[in-house]
């Protein structure tokens, strides 16, 4: 292709669109990042075609270039302003990291400086994918859309480990290539069902959960078609593990799988429709099986 179509590439995924917010562009951006920005070009035919070119390389997660920078100076329109850390994966600002000293609350890192940053320099978080906030005692992670209560620990890197609030392990457990580029890929949701979008990042237990039922996934047939039980508690998000689930599968996997969600009470019925719909993946309530008959159909 020519020097042309890589530089519309770059245009797209770098320009600001006008009249949306900052969890608009978020998601925009995202969609680019995810799925490949589209091209035209011509050809040594003189016709025109069209391509994908990917931003990352999701089946080899070391063919990417990880660089994390420390008090970069980022200009916005009236200040300049130097985040702690930014984490780059080539060259596109994935991850802002705030640190604040083990004496001082972890709250003022989201009151004080993150909150000041989405202000003064929004567009160094078009591109984000997740927030981490930390005194050193104290780690949480979160999106551009997250309310300081819904900053969450990261506790453990495998389902074996005990349970550690520590940086290290958050910083292990989300910034490590493979782990970062999975969330990125497979765990980040938008979900507009309250009529604003709300950018969601999968939590601790979701992340290993739905990977430990992707590994049983990939040997299916040596388990007879039993992939066990995922057990949540109550109000741990099983409706978005769900979704996690069933969208990883479609995207690592293809094939045309069905996925029949069973339920007992009209409550989690609607439930599970409103936030299959909210973050995009259904749109149609025929999708819902009111009868022995329409259960039949579906399947």
């Amino acid at each position: 292709m020519s020097e042309l179509a890589y530089r519309r590439a770059i245009e797209k995924i770098v320009q600001k669109e006008a009249g949306k917010n900052l969890a608009q562009q978020n998601k925009s951006k995202y969609q680019l990042l995810k799925n490949g920005v589209e091209v035209s070009f011509t050809n040594a035919q003189g016709k025109t075609e069209k391509k994908t070119l990917r931003v990352f390389d999701y089946k080899d997660y070391q063919n990417n270039e990880f660089v994390a920078i420390r008090q970069l100076e980022v200009s916005g329109e009236l200040y300049n302003r130097r985040p702690d850390v930014i984490g780059f994966v080539n060259g596109i600002p994935l991850v802002f990291i705030e640190l604040k000293s083990h004496a001082v609350d972890l709250r003022s890192a989201y009151d004080d400086n993150f909150k000041n940053y989405k202000d003064t320099i929004p567009h160094l978080f078009n591109h984000n994918a997740f927030v981490i906030l930390s005194n050193g005692i104290d780690s949480k992670v979160g999106t551009v859309t997250s309310p300081y209560k819904y900053f969450l620990d990261w506790k453990r890197i495998t389902e074996e480990a005990e349970g550690e609030v520590s940086l290290d392990t958050m910083l292990r457990g989300t910034c490590a290539p493979q782990h970062l580029m999975d969330i990125f890929e497979n765990f980040l949701l938008f979900d507009e069902s309250s009529g604003h979008i709300v950018k969601l990042m999968a939590k601790n237990h979701q992340y290993i959960g739905v990977n430990r039922v992707l590994e049983n996934v990939e040997r299916i047939e040596d388990l007879e078609g039993k992939l066990g039980v995922y057990w949540h508690t109550q109000g741990s998000g099983k409706t978005y593990s769900m979704v996690f689930l069933c969208e990883k599968i479609h995207r690592k996997f293809g094939g045309s799988y069905t996925f029949l969600i069973v339920v007992d009470r009209t409550e989690l019925e609607n439930q599970a429709y409103d936030t299959f719909s909210g973050v995009g993946i259904v749109n149609n309530k025929n999708v819902i099986a009111e009868s022995k008959g329409y259960f039949s159909y579906f399947l």
